[in-house]
């Protein structure tokens, strides 16, 4: 069985096992007070172009996004996301269990705009009976999405100019930061996140790493204090020199940006095979995450050898699933499944039904 279901159930690239191992016996300061951790975050502000910037380690994405928006936001104030955001319905309500709403505003792609956050804003502060509900004070997005989109360059500064007019902070989740990079439609950098974005973090878990998440503080208001806000949400690692380990090898010599455009190859490769076997997609999705639409047959073909999640079902017996390749995807994997699809599709597929002739109203 070959597993397409998730980018990050590999362990964790060569490199990085190399030198955890090399560095097994070495003791050193804990609590990220090593010389690995501070290498990692001079070579990681030094990619951002951002000297000045406070880079923490966690260890997971949840967790990253628990600490920054609990220690970012007054006890009334709430986070604005698209209501596929993953701290909306993906992290079992963490973010409400600190005390702060998450305003979830509707998506059909993943993403939300200045203008809905604008909108947003303003009915909130244009209500005479404002007090009565959770204040907007951040605003959320993931880059890439939860449906394998990407901001653009122009978008993003247009949800700054919109954070700023408004007073509120704007917070980027880069759990899959490294496939959003890997794209060629991509014009959005880690020097262009740290200038338009209050906070962000950079994912090592689904990208290389076996765990660890790099939270960059760009405000400096918001870095107050923030170690405390890192301990009391158990994010303070003893053995802190493992993360530091893991995102300077990833960030040493241009690996995690290679690891990124590796599987976004892949997945790019298999999505070409969907669409020339005639099947439509979900979400046109330029990263690791596919999301073809198949009918009962062809999906009940392909789980034969092949492991990929259930996303939507829709009309018509046709399922939309996801694909996702990642870091450690091979390409004669990648070849058989091609194969594979080409071949389902090419005797199941005439019984699927065309995705965009009955597109639901």
């Amino acid at each position: 069985m070959y597993r397409f279901e998730s980018d990050y159930t590999e362990g964790a690239h060569p490199r990085i096992l190399d030198a955890l191992v090399k560095t097994n016996r070495e003791q050193t300061p804990g609590y990220g007070e090593d010389a690995y951790c501070e290498t990692a975050r001079r070579i990681i502000c030094l990619a951002c172009g951002k000297e000045d910037m406070a880079v923490h380690f966690l260890m997971g994405g949840t967790q990253a996004n628990t600490t920054v928006i609990a220690s970012a936001l007054r006890p009334y104030q709430a986070v604005v996301c698209a209501d596929t955001g993953h701290i909306a319905c993906h992290e079992s309500g963490a973010i409400e269990a600190t005390g702060h709403k998450v305003i979830s505003l509707p998506s059909e792609n993943g993403k939300i705009t200045a203008l809905q956050v604008r909108k947003c804003i303003e009915a909130h502060w244009s209500d005479p009976a404002r007090i009565h509900s959770p204040q907007p004070a951040m605003v959320y997005i993931s880059h890439p999405t939860e449906t394998g989109l990407i901001y653009s360059k122009q978008e993003l500064g247009e949800l700054r100019r919109v954070c700023d007019e408004r007073h509120v902070l704007l917070y980027l989740d880069g759990a899959r930061l490294g496939y959003a990079l890997g794209t060629k439609e991509n014009d959005v950098f880690m020097a262009d996140i740290a200038k338009l974005c209050d906070v962000f973090y950079i994912g090592g878990t689904k990208v290389g790493a076996m765990f660890g998440e790099a939270v960059c503080v760009v405000n400096e208001k918001l870095n107050e204090d923030f170690l405390y806000h890192i301990k009391q949400h158990g994010g303070l690692l003893a053995k802190g020199r493992f993360l530091g380990i893991q995102f300077e090898t990833l960030f040493r010599d241009g690996l995690y940006l290679e690891l990124g455009k590796s599987a976004v190859r892949e997945a790019i490769r298999i999505k070409d095979a969907f669409r020339s076997a005639g099947c439509d997609f979900l979400y046109d999705s330029p990263t690791n995450q596919q999301f073809p639409i198949l009918n009962g047959a062809v999906l009940e073909e392909l789980k034969k050898n092949y492991s990929f999640s259930i996303w939507k079902e829709l009309p018509g017996d046709r399922t939309a699933v996801r694909f996702a390749t990642s870091w450690a995807t091979k390409p004669e994997t990648v070849e058989m499944l091609v194969n594979d699809i080409k071949r389902a599709c090419r005797i199941y597929g005439e019984k699927t039904p065309s995705w965009s002739a009955e597109m639901p109203e």
